[in-house]
Order: C-alpha cells, then structure tokens, then sequence
C-alpha cells in the first residue's frame, strides 16, 4: 500500500494533463519562477536594508577614553 505501481503514476498524469492541458503546464511552471526569483529578490534587498540600519547605528568604542574617564573619577 505504500508504494505505486508505474500505472498509477500514469493515471495521474493523463488526469493531470486532461485537467490543465499541455499548455498550461509550462505556464504554471514559469509563473512559478517568476515567484520564486522575486522572493528571493525580496529576501536580498531586505538583507542589505538590514546591514545598512545595522551600520547606521554602530558606536566605535575606544578603550583609553574609559581609562581615562575612570581614572578621573577615581582622582576625585
């Protein structure tokens, strides 16, 4: 029961085929891609937004001004 024989398979693609007919299939198939290049279009240009909001809010941190501010203050 759970594996189909070849007939099966053809069965399902004559009906197949009698549903959607030959030309529909390579249109689905390319409207398909279409979608699929513009997720993926979508998915990178987020990605690079994000890494440019990233790079806007960056603060360099330098280790002598601490230093220095702690050494102020423990003079005090």
């Amino acid at each position: 029961m759970g594996s189909f024989s070849i007939w099966h398979w053809l069965i399902v693609l004559v009906v197949v085929l009698l549903l959607f007919g030959r030309g529909k299939i390579p249109e689905l198939m390319g409207d398909m891609a279409k979608g699929i290049k513009s997720f993926k279009k979508g998915m990178s240009d987020e990605d690079a937004d994000d890494e440019k909001a990233v790079d806007a809010r960056t603060v360099e941190h330098r280790a002598d001004e601490t230093v220095q501010a702690k050494e102020k203050t423990s003079k005090s």
